[in-house]
C-alpha cells in the first residue's frame, strides 16, 4: 500500500515542477520583451558590488547620447563582426577547432575573448558572471537569452544596452557613469583617445583600471584606436552606427 500512495506523490511533485519551470520560462520571456524599452533595474554583478561594499554607480542613457566614438571602440575591441553575426561567431569557433583557412583572408576580426557583445550583454543582464562549475552551468541559459535578445531586440538595441550595464570600473556600470567618473564629461562628448581608454579596462576593470592608468589600458588604447580607424567606413559598421 505505502508504495502504491508515494506514486501519486511523485506525480504531483513533477506536475509542481513542470508548473515552475513554465512560470519562469514565460516570465523570462516577458523580461526579455520588456528591456526592448527598458533597462534593467539591477543586474546581478550590479547587485553583488552593492553587497561586497562597492557601490553602485551608473546613469542609463540613450543610444543618442553615447558618442559615437564608444560605439565605435566596443566594436572595434570587442566584437568586429557584431554588426553581421546572428549573436554567436560561428566562424571564430570553428577556426578554434579547426585552425585559420590557408586560402584568403577575413577582413574583420571578432576580438573580446570568448564571447560576442550580444552574449555578454545576455550574460549581464539575465545572468551571473563567474568562472568554474558556474560557467559552464551558465552556457544553455546564455546561449537561450542571447537568441532571444537578437530575435527581439535588434542590434542597436543590444550595443546600447551593452554599452550601459558593462563593468567599466568597481562599482562603475555604464559608460555614462564612467565619463563622468574618469573625464568628469557626458558619455555624448568622449574623445577617441578618451572613448578607446574606457573600452581598453575590459573584461576585468577592476583590475586593468582607467585612473590610475593601468599599463594593460594603457598598452590596448592605441591599438584600439588603430582597430577604429580600420572599421571606419565599412558599409555594416556604418549602417549600424548611424
Amino acid at each position: 500500500m505505502a508504495k502504491r500512495s508515494a506514486t501519486p506523490k511523485k506525480k504531483n511533485y513533477f506536475r509542481l515542477a513542470l508548473k515552475v519551470l513554465l512560470i519562469m520560462f514565460l516570465s523570462s520571456m516577458v523580461y526579455v520583451v520588456l528591456c526592448r524599452w527598458m533597462m534593467p533595474p539591477i543586474t546581478t554583478t550590479q547587485l553583488t558590488d552593492l553587497c561586497v561594499g562597492n557601490g553602485l554607480k551608473r546613469d542609463y542613457v540613450s543610444w543618442d547620447e553615447i558618442s559615437r566614438n564608444v560605439k565605435l571602440a566596443a566594436l572595434a575591441s570587442e566584437d568586429q563582426l557584431f554588426a553581421e553575426h546572428g549573436g554567436f561567431d560561428w566562424k571564430s569557433m570553428d577556426k578554434s577547432i579547426n585552425g585559420p583557412q590557408k586560402k584568403g583572408r577575413k577582413p574583420k576580426v571578432r576580438g573580446g575573448g570568448a564571447s560576442t557583445i550580444s552574449q555578454q550583454t545576455a550574460k549581464n543582464v539575465f545572468l551571473w558572471q563567474g568562472s568554474g562549475i558556474g560557467r559552464y552551468i551558465r552556457k544553455v541559459p546564455e546561449f537561450y537569452y542571447t537568441q532571444m535578445i537578437e530575435w527581439t531586440w535588434g542590434k542597436k538595441r543590444i550595443l546600447e544596452v551593452y554599452l550601459n550595464v558593462i563593468e567599466m570600473g568597481p562599482g562603475i556600470y555604464g559608460v555614462e557613469a564612467a565619463s563622468q567618473t574618469y573625464f568628469h564629461k557626458s558619455a555624448k562628448n568622449l574623445t577617441r583617445q578618451e572613448a578607446a581608454m574606457i573600452i581598453a579596462c575590459l573584461p576585468n576593470p577592476k583590475k586593468f583600471t582607467v585612473k590610475p592608468l593601468s599599463r594593460r589600458v594603457q598598452s590596448r588604447t592605441p591599438r584600439i584606436m588603430a582597430q577604429m580607424d580600420n572599421l571606419e567606413g565599412d558599409e555594416d559598421i556604418e549602417e549600424l552606427l548611424k
